[in-house]
């Protein structure tokens, strides 16, 4: 149903382009029409003014003042041979009072449109040079008006395509997290009871202490999908800190043939984040190096403050990005991997930018070499 609706609104989009060009190509023939209208009615309206200023003529000059009078919209500038300005029609007073070369400019532009009507008067010839009337020019003018209202009404139905787009995968995002948080509880709380009955039986010193640390990292998993669904309070926390104990968790869990370091400008160094999901985005980072490298490599943290930002750089010496897919690895559901979802760096992104007003993107990356990952805070 939504891809239908989506093929009607580009049906939709085509037919008012298709609209817009009609338009264009009407109103340039109607402009044509008139602008022959226009130079007929320059010719009688020549004539009728060549009549007035014939003093030899003995003809009714009734009709020729008629004609002289109705022209109220097409300008007109009179030259004598030489074309110096002998006199004007139809053009702003206010302007030729103020500005000395108005009718200069008028002139120059009128001589680009049209070629002059010559009058020879008892041995004088004038030149009557015109211009366009206010209808030819809003008729000129009119397509790409219409053409700028048709792009608005484009680009506003982007917009609202996107942000309904938008709005659906939050709803999406928040309805999953929710839903896994919910249904990892009730196994948590379980599990937490079985293990207080374990506690009691002999010879289970060891398993349990084991199995407590898993539960509290289901119990950190649910807290995270359930900051997920909801807005996350923010507090001030040293990252640094926050970085190091992820990284000393994920080494744990890395094997020896991957070397860790991390290397801060200074520590303490504070931002406002919300401790578990800052930790998820750290997590998602190193297992995601930890994938490109095979188990085998270095992956190094670069903790650096810059006036009021702090960055956070995460490299690794694996496979590489190639450059075409930077921005597609934040795509929930891309993934070069065999087997995995697509949703740890979509995540990622969401968290960073939605509930930190951060920044994350890949900095550089070389196929063959590895990449870096780079996260931009407030201090």
């Amino acid at each position: 149903m939504f891809q239908n609706l989506l093929n009607w609104r580009y049906v939709l989009v085509l037919i008012a382009v298709a609209i817009v060009i009609g338009s264009l190509f009407y109103s340039r023939h109607l402009s044509e029409k008139l602008a022959k209208i226009e130079e007929k009615e320059m010719h009688i309206w020549v004539e009728a003014q060549k009549e007035i200023a014939d003093t030899s003529s003995q003809t009714n000059l009734n009709l020729s003042s008629l004609i002289s009078s109705e022209n109220r919209d097409i300008p007109i500038i009179e030259t004598n041979e030489h074309d110096s300005i002998v006199s004007s029609n139809n053009l702003d007073t206010t302007e030729i009072a103020h500005d000395e070369n108005y009718l200069k400019r008028k002139l120059s532009s009128f001589k680009k449109l049209h070629e002059p009507i010559l009058v020879k008067l008892n041995d004088v010839e004038n030149k009557y040079y015109y211009g366009e009337s206010r209808l030819q020019q809003e008729l000129r003018y009119f397509p790409i008006v219409q053409l700028l209202i048709v792009a608005l009404f484009i680009i506003i139905l982007i917009v609202a395509e996107r942000n309904a787009h938008k709005s659906t995968q939050n709803r999406l995002w928040v309805g999953m997290a929710k839903e896994t948080a919910h249904q990892l509880g009730t196994p948590v709380s379980s599990l937490e009871g079985w293990t207080e009955i374990l506690k009691n039986i002999e010879g289970n010193e060891t398993v349990v202490p084991e199995m407590d640390k898993d539960i509290q990292r289901l119990k950190l998993i649910s807290d995270r999908f359930a900051k997920i669904g909801s807005v996350p309070k923010l507090e001030g926390k040293d990252i640094v800190v926050q970085i190091q104990n992820m990284v000393e968790y994920i080494r744990k869990r890395a094997g020896g043939n991957v070397r860790f370091s991390v290397d801060a400008s200074q520590n303490p160094l504070y931002a406002q984040v919300s401790a578990p999901l800052f930790d998820w985005v750290i997590e998602n980072l190193l297992k995601n190096a930890l994938d490109a490298m095979d188990g085998q490599g270095a992956i190094s943290i670069k903790i650096q403050q810059q006036a009021d930002d702090i960055f956070i750089d995460v490299s690794d010496t694996g496979k590489g990005i190639p450059h075409a897919q930077f921005k597609k690895v934040f795509i929930p559901g891309f993934t070069t991997k065999k087997r995995g979802w697509g949703l740890g760096l979509a995540l990622t992104k969401r968290i960073v930018e939605e509930y930190h007003h951060g920044n994350i993107f890949v900095k550089s990356s070389e196929v063959g070499k590895g990449t870096t990952f780079r996260i931009v805070l407030k201090a």
